[in-house]
């Protein structure tokens, strides 16, 4: 088994944020979830997402066992420390040290989100739906902070070449974006490549999020880094994890 293949966020985040996202790199799973599947809901052998979610532990050097979702393309956001048995909802905060908070994803996007002094994070599971219905609004809401001290990094997921939508999805966000046109390029009639990771910003700018930071990977272009479900269908998941230090 190779060693964890980990992101850092690129951002300016307190010395006391610590965060990471993972790729596929690492890991026990056997095809189509290799390597490092941390998923538990998609098919795998439930001892190698267990061992895989023991390795993630051990060499991100957590404090704890993430406090994983079960996520349903909602804007339900909890407070992480009283996560248990994998709640159903799209997004966690915490300001308590050494509690986790996890979303997984295979293309959707990761946003996590800390205030300058480092007394609150949070971390959201960014699927279309989820972008519509309001989930990051909602997340900013629950960290109960003046905007102007958040900032964002939204972490890898699949880009604006790949991700090709219907009419439906480009008129939900237009109903409530009527300047997010610029989002979404014509390919053939009634379908559109739309820039996720854009849509998203402009929903944390709008909501007073004014330093957002991105990753530029492509989950669906680069196969041998990172799980995509709209490429593969059935395969693994990701994980991108915030928590305050002590």
């Amino acid at each position: 088994m190779m060693a964890l293949d980990l992101i850092k966020p690129d951002w300016p985040a307190p010395a006391g944020v610590r965060a990471v996202s993972t790729t596929r790199l690492g890991g026990v799973s056997r095809a189509p979830f290799n390597d490092l599947n941390l998923g538990a809901h998609v098919g795998d052998q439930p001892d190698d997402v267990h061992a895989n979610r023991a390795c993630l532990l051990r060499e991100a050097r957590l404090p704890e066992s993430p406090r994983w979702l079960s996520q349903v393309h909602s804007r339900c956001v909890v407070p992480a420390d009283q996560v248990r048995d994998a709640p159903e909802a799209d997004a966690s905060w915490t300001r308590d040290t050494d509690v986790v908070c996890a979303v997984l994803t295979a293309d959707c996007l990761p946003v996590l989100l800390c205030d300058d002094a480092g007394a609150v994070v949070a971390a959201a599971h960014g699927g279309w739906r989820g972008l519509v219905d309001g989930v990051l609004e909602a997340t900013v809401r629950s960290m109960e902070v003046d905007v102007a001290h958040l900032m964002a990094w939204i972490g890898p997921g699949i880009g604006p070449s790949r991700f090709e939508v219907g009419d439906e999805v480009r008129l939900a966000f237009e109903g409530a974006d009527r300047n997010c046109g610029g989002c979404f390029v014509a390919t053939r009639p009634g379908h559109w490549l739309a820039d996720l990771a854009g849509l998203a910003e402009r929903r944390l700018r709008a909501a007073g999020v004014g330093r957002v930071f991105r990753d530029k990977a492509c989950t669906y272009s680069e196969p041998e880094r990172f799980f995509s479900y709209r490429r593969d269908g059935r395969t693994g998941r990701m994980a991108s994890l915030i928590w305050r230090a002590l």
